[in-house]
Formats: structure tokens, C-alpha cells, sequence
């Protein structure tokens, strides 16, 4: 069992991410989410939390949260970071280590040297392909991130190429794959 934090961000894909987040919690993993603001006015927190049967988070501030440093708590009980779907927006903030909301600084309290962290883009090809998403992803890799490059196919708004978030199928496998099991 391992004790995996998933962060979503604001992408149509983001219904693959619940799918991960209750396959792995289906396979005995422990799985918080952590959504960005936009993801969550996409889908509602809860819908992580039936399928994870764990309280999932949107922010630092406010009612919701646990304690006065939810960032530290979650990056010290974290095993693994899932970041998917990553869109090109959150890609750019972690690449610069922006702290801007809570899971851009969950990403930044978490020990690389401790806890694995997988990246998993998700947006439209053209926007896969430029160069400011590629030099991030090349950053990210540079300071020890996994990348899960997606798949090739149609994505929401139609067009075709590379920028379908993986299944998740390939998201779990990578993650086994980097926690060695």
C-alpha cells in the first residue's frame, strides 16, 4: 500500500484522473487529491473524495483545510506525487517552482530525494509542442520528475496529435514502474 497524493489540474481529462484516483485506491493505495481552483469548478471535490473515500483539498486558506500547514503535512505523508492531468498553465509553475496555490507549494515541500513525483501533461498538440511547454517538461525532468508523455489521438477540441492524457492503465504502471513494484 502506498500513500499517494494526486494533483489535478484544470483539464477536460481530469475525468481519467478520478478513474486513477479509484483504481489505485481499488489496488489498497491510500490516495488524497489535491485539485487547483480551475479543476475544481470542473468537477466537484467530492467526487474524489467517494471514489478515494479521503478528503481532497483546493486551497491553502478557507474552511475547508485541515490544519495551519496543510502543504507540510500532505508532502510529509506523501509516499508518491501523480500530477495528472497536468495542463501547460501548472506545468510552467512547477518548471519555476511558483507556490501560488496549494499544490504548487505541496510540490515544493515534498522531499524528491524521498518521494517520487510523476508528471503527466494533458492539453491541446499545438500547445504540447511549443517550446515554453517542452523547455518546462525538460526542467521538470532536469529536477527529477518523471514525465508520462500522453498519448496520440483526438483530443476536446478535435484536433489530433500528441496531448491526451495517458489511460490509466499507463499512469498506474508508471507509478509502480517508479516506485519499483
Amino acid at each position: 500500500m502506498t500513500r499517494v497524493l494526486l494533483g489535478v489540474s484544470a483539464s477536460v481529462a481530469l475525468y481519467k484522473a478520478c478513474d486513477l484516483a479509484s483504481k489505485l485506491t481499488q489496488d489498497g493505495d491510500e490516495v488524497r487529491c489535491v485539485l487547483t481552483r480551475n479543476a475544481a469548478k470542473l468537477v466537484a471535490p467530492q467526487l474524489f473524495e467517494a471514489v478515494t473515500g479521503r478528503p481532497a483539498a483546493t486551497d491553502e486558506f478557507g474552511a475547508e483545510r485541515e490544519g495551519a500547514m496543510d502543504h507540510i503535512a500532505l508532502a510529509r505523508w506523501a509516499e508518491a506525487l501523480v500530477v495528472a492531468p497536468a495542463t501547460a498553465a501548472l506545468i510552467g509553475r512547477l518548471a519555476h517552482g511558483l507556490a501560488d496555490d496549494l499544490l504548487g507549494t505541496l510540490a515544493l515541500a515534498i522531499d524528491p530525494a524521498r518521494v517520487p513525483r510523476l508528471v503527466a501533461p494533458a492539453m491541446n498538440p499545438v500547445m504540447y509542442a511549443s517550446a515554453p511547454v517542452q523547455r518546462n517538461l525538460a526542467r521538470l525532468v532536469e529536477d527529477g520528475w518523471t514525465l508520462c508523455e500522453p498519448d496520440t489521438g483526438r483530443v476536446a477540441c478535435e484536433d489530433v496529435g500528441p496531448g491526451r492524457l495517458a489511460e490509466p492503465e499507463r499512469l498506474r504502471a508508471a507509478l509502480r514502474a517508479l516506485l519499483g513494484s
